[in-house]
């Protein structure tokens, strides 16, 4: 299905279903008719099973699994709120998620999802089992039209890469965790909001010099570790403080010598966008262990290259102090937050327009239209204004 079918079959569906739900009478036909008319099964009832068997101090039934994507569903009718608890035939209060949870505990390690859904018709919370305590995305059943993608995470196996991608970039958001407490230990002041602005400041400048030495945009391997490795640890601030400086300098606009005093720090590129302009920013001194973490765990035995900037935004962000985040300015906004912006104000047009281009039956002139859309894309720009 193209996408401007599976938004047409997605209003339809939400239309259809506004305004009804009853549990035990219509999930099955309710999550079926989903899968099928909005994301694409031919076959349904092959994809997700309903009414498993789950053994606590009685016998329950879990609403819905769906194997292949590792999802356990928990449905609820429509007059039920998602937040509140109810009463369990054991006299336990669980609210929808909790209730997921206890079946989780009683399935074999194999079986446990990676998503939870707890849906009442009109809402759907998606829980993130790799972080069980974060908060759930919600989806509704009236805004599908625009955010049925959201739910694709039903259907999609993914690939190696793709499990691998979110793997790693999971792995590099603790990393950066790690580091971001051990920096913040070495500070005259830690409590100070200047001392938050900079450490925040200064973690997105490592983070990306890490990036760039394994991605090589820096033009060789290891080149940020190297540059370091010889220097002892009551030197690194000073040499992280001047590399910062030469990667906001054009070539031109360096010292001429500086290829013969410092030939390694000389072949670092310029990076442009602002990331290194501050010149302001606060770096504390480092110890022979915090060296060793930046060099060793963060740089040597990591590579940074395959992590996805989607995921791993949200997972930096996650990763620190929320208070920290908001007092030093530090904010990523999710994959679907951007989309929702996006979309409508540009996306969706243009991807409509590759449709229509596709579709075209003559080859020659369906070459010359891809060509100019092609040049159309390279021309478009967008300002992307942060209001604080």
């Amino acid at each position: 299905m193209t996408d401007a079918q599976q938004r047409a079959a997605a209003k339809t569906f939400a239309e259809k279903w506004r305004g009804r739900g009853y549990e035990k009478g219509e999930s099955q036909s309710f999550w079926l008719s989903l899968l099928r008319d909005v994301l694409g099964v031919e076959h349904p009832e092959e994809w997700i099973s309903f009414e498993e068997q789950v053994h606590l101090d009685h016998t329950s039934f879990i609403d819905g699994t769906i194997p292949a994507t590792k999802v356990l569903i928990e449905q609820k009718s429509l007059d039920k709120d998602l937040n509140k608890p109810i009463k369990q035939s054991d006299g336990t209060l669980l609210n929808p998620f909790q209730q997921a949870k206890r079946y989780i505990t009683e399935l074999p390690l194999s079986q446990h999802p990676r998503w939870v859904v707890t849906c009442n018709f009109a809402e759907f919370y998606v829980y993130d089992m790799e972080r069980p305590n974060g908060e759930p995305e919600k989806i509704l059943l009236a805004d599908l039209e625009k955010d049925y993608y959201r739910l694709r995470f039903l259907v999609d196996t993914g690939s190696e890469h793709i499990r691998k991608e979110m793997e790693i970039s999971l792995q590099a958001g603790e990393l950066v965790g790690v580091l971001y407490d051990a920096l913040l230990k070495q500070y005259r002041d830690p409590g100070k909001l200047s001392t938050l602005q900079s450490l925040n400041k200064l973690c997105v400048r490592l983070v990306f010099c890490l990036y760039a030495e394994d991605a090589g945009i820096f033009g060789s391997r290891s080149m940020f570790h190297d540059y370091l490795r010889e220097i002892p640890a009551s030197g690194i601030r000073r040499a992280l403080a001047e590399l910062f400086k030469i990667l906001d300098q054009k070539p031109e606009a360096r010292d001429p010598y500086l290829a013969d005093d410092d030939p390694a720090l000389a072949a670092f590129p310029y990076v442009n966008g602002g990331l290194f302009s501050d010149e302001g920013i606060e770096i504390p001194p480092f110890t022979e262990e915090l060296k060793a973490l930046l060099l060793n765990r963060a740089s040597e035995d990591f590579d940074w290259s395959d992590i996805s900037p989607t995921i791993f935004g949200a997972v930096f962000e996650s990763t620190l102090n929320p208070e920290t985040r908001r007092s030093g300015g530090m904010h990523y906004t999710s994959i679907e937050n951007i989309h929702k912006v996006i979309d409508p104000l540009f996306l969706d047009g243009l991807k409509a327009e590759l449709e229509e281009i596709q579709a075209e039956a003559i080859e020659r002139t369906r070459r010359a239209r891809l060509e100019a859309f092609q040049n159309k894309l390279a021309s478009l720009r967008f300002l992307d204004e942060t209001v604080a």
